[in-house]
């Protein structure tokens, strides 16, 4: 039991006055984002300590979590090799690190391992190491790659020589970490990020030949609405530089041996006019939503004749089929769809001999395209999984319409069978009528009832799905007699893009009242009790556990909220803060008054009120640049002062990390054994 003699922080209190719209606004906690200051850094210190003794009892459970899931991972994993420009690629863990190596064999599998990076010896002695962007020239000679040491997702690119195996001089930092060779093997192209808001600002090419020569401005984005990258296509024949905000997209694009060319615009930004674009032949093909196509469709144009004037369709939009995705091969088209929240893959060929779908029987999974480099295969690589049944890459055979399991992911230390595990989607009914989508899981000896303890978990934010997939480390729950649920909320896009846009802007509302009637639901259906109901969710998701907590509270007996963005007015009024300009699409800019009414009639940090809350958990990291970690802290401590109960209030911020929290496969085990232990040990109570 915790020790309920300690005493928890309590910060102090420092009015600051905000001032907008005619309105004053008071922040009596606005001194937190002073992360320099040193009375900040022991406010978490104390918190952290708090948070530790108090949860001092649950240390053995935690370890046992911790141990259980750890023993479900095979830790000499090795990742599908696939085939590109004449390498074999290979992603490997060993035993006992944390960390992967990646490695390539030339022309066979069976030829010599290279190894191109062992993280585990890169990160040696550093808190946090991340390494992205792997690009390797086109004569196979070098690689570049970008690293990140502090978890503020600011890169610094280098570039390895193949045969030598040193690094060159290159060292570019504050990037993205992502880059893309010219054909020349010398051009490389990459995104800078804002010193200030890390925006991805602007497009630089690099010379590696001549790493003294400065690096020359390619395209500066000066809309602070948008951000910036540059990637290749798929053929190699063309670079791009994408310009996009939330609702709206720009294509820029040269040939890719001739990297002092200009950028041409593919089809000039046009407000609420999306696309993206991929090359085949003589044409540029696009997943747009160009006149009206809310679900979007495909076209296609000559890539002599790029503005949408030119744009043919290719796939028709459709009213209750939303295309998510498409890959091209030589012979054949294949789309990713979603139909009534399932997801589905369309397999045409281009002589129109065939059109057909990927056969797929399951209540509710998740399918997507996985990578799939090679134009000129007949053979389409795809991942499967569910609630119940492991990750496994499938290779399918188009013409002969035959699946090759080719991995999956094995669950060591148990007798797992997908087969104990039942999966089920359930549909509640939202206030103003609609039908909102649950996926849930538990074994199959677990009964629903008013005493079975369920983690209802949601999102719901940028028209991103959470697809109802695989954890081998939620058996640790299941196993324990708790079943777990995905609210299919309005904010993402499980139900088409309709769905995001009925959960956005003056209708985010809608997002946190479904989860609210989803609780309800399973509450009225005696699947669980507000004594046996929790709630996770982070980061959007996050905002969401801060908006239920204070219009239902007596719904939950515990809430886990990571990274929680939850002082939105304050943070959108704060252009300086990285992502707020490029986030306006999302939920509106609350200059405009309209908007900022509406975000602080549900902002978390700002309805606060002296009421009873559940149980809470909430998570931050110090270097996080997503959601900056005085959001949580200055929550937590207006909630301590708020709060009229004596249930757990704890914040764990991690001092070493960031937004996604610990780097090591390992150390990530161990905050979800925290997240669980915290809900186990208020079921034990």
């Amino acid at each position: 039991m915790p020790n309920f003699n300690i005493i928890p922080p309590k910060a102090d209190v420092i009015p600051h006055q905000h001032k907008i719209h005619n309105q004053i606004r008071t922040d009596p906690y606005y001194w937190l984002n002073e992360r320099e200051n040193p009375k900040v850094l022991d406010y978490l210190d104390r918190e952290n300590y708090y948070y530790q003794k108090m949860t001092y009892h649950t240390r053995s459970l935690q370890n046992d979590l911790y141990k259980e899931m750890r023993a479900r991972i095979k830790e000499d994993e090795s990742s599908v090799p696939y085939f590109y420009n004449g390498y074999w690629y290979i992603t490997r863990y060993v035993h006992g690190k944390d960390y992967p190596i990646y490695s390539r064999k030339k022309e066979e599998l069976t030829a010599e391992e290279e190894i191109l990076f062992d993280c585990n010896k890169m990160a040696h002695s550093l808190d946090y190491f991340k390494l992205v962007g792997i690009s390797v020239s086109p004569d196979n000679s070098k690689v570049a790659f970008g690293v990140d040491t502090l978890s503020r997702r600011q890169y610094t690119i280098m570039v390895k020589d193949l045969k030598s195996g040193e690094i060159m001089a290159t060292n570019i930092k504050n990037t993205t970490g992502t880059s893309v060779w010219a054909l020349d093997n010398a051009s490389l192209f990459y995104t800078k990020k804002d010193k200030i808001t890390l925006r991805s600002k602007t497009i630089y090419k690099h010379r590696i030949d001549d790493p003294t020569q400065k690096d020359e401005l390619i395209y500066k984005e000066v809309d602070e609405t948008y951000s910036v990258h540059v990637s290749s296509s798929k053929s190699r024949k063309f670079i791009f530089i994408s310009s996009h905000s939330t609702t709206t997209s720009e294509y820029r694009f040269i040939e890719s041996d001739q990297p002092q060319a200009i950028f041409k615009v593919i089809q000039p930004r046009t407000v609420n006019l999306e696309y993206s674009v991929e090359h085949f032949g003589d044409h540029f093909y696009l997943h747009t939503n160009f006149n009206n196509a809310t679900n979007f469709q495909i076209m296609r144009t000559s890539v002599s004749q790029t503005t949408s004037k030119y744009w043919e369709p290719l796939l028709a939009h459709s009213e209750d089929i939303l295309i998510e995705d498409f890959e091209l091969f030589d012979q054949y088209l294949v789309v990713n769809e979603r139909e009534n929240g399932l997801s589905r893959l369309r397999i045409m060929r281009w002589d129109n001999l065939e059109d057909y779908y990927l056969p797929i029987d399951n209540e509710t999974y998740a399918l997507n395209i996985s990578f799939n480099p090679d134009f000129n295969s007949t053979r389409l690589r795809y991942v499967f999984n569910s609630l119940n049944t492991p990750s496994s890459i499938v290779e399918f055979d188009m013409i002969n319409r035959e699946n090759t399991i080719l991995k999956t992911q094995e669950v060591l230390g148990e007798d797992f069978d997908p087969k104990h595990y039942v999966t089920k989607r359930l549909w509640a009914e939202s206030r103003d009528g609609v039908k909102i989508p649950i996926s849930i899981v538990y074994h199959v000896d677990t009964q629903l009832t008013e005493l079975t303890p369920i983690l209802l978990y949601a999102y719901g934010s940028y028209g991103h799905t959470i697809d109802p997939s695989f954890s081998s480390n939620r058996l640790s729950l299941l196993n324990r007699g708790f079943a777990f649920a995905i609210a299919h909320i309005r904010g993402g896009e499980y139900l088409g893009r309709y769905w995001y846009d009925q959960g956005k802007l003056l209708k985010k509302k809608n997002t946190f009242y479904d989860f609210i009637d989803c609780s309800k639901f399973l509450i009225e259906k005696k699947f669980t009790s507000p004594e046996h109901l929790y709630a996770n969710g982070g980061s959007a998701g996050g905002l969401l556990m801060g908006v239920i907590i204070n219009l239902a509270p007596e719904l939950y007996n515990g809430v886990i909220a990571e990274v929680p963005f939850v002082d939105v007015v304050t943070t959108m009024l704060d252009d300086t803060i990285p992502l707020t300009t490029s986030e306006y699409d999302e939920w509106g800019n609350p200059n405009e008054k309209e908007f900022y009414d509406y975000m602080l009639s549900y902002s978390p940090y700002d309805q606060v009120k002296e009421q009873n809350y559940p149980n809470l958990l909430v998570t931050s990291g110090l270097h996080d640049s997503q959601v900056q970690y005085f959001e949580p802290t200055k929550w937590v401590a207006r909630l301590r002062a708020k709060k009229t109960d004596q249930n757990l209030l704890f914040l764990d911020t991690n001092m070493k990390a960031g937004h996604s929290g610990a780097s090591g496969r390992f150390d990530g085990l161990k905050e979800i054994a925290k997240k669980f232990a915290f809900i186990i040990d208020l079921e034990e109570k």
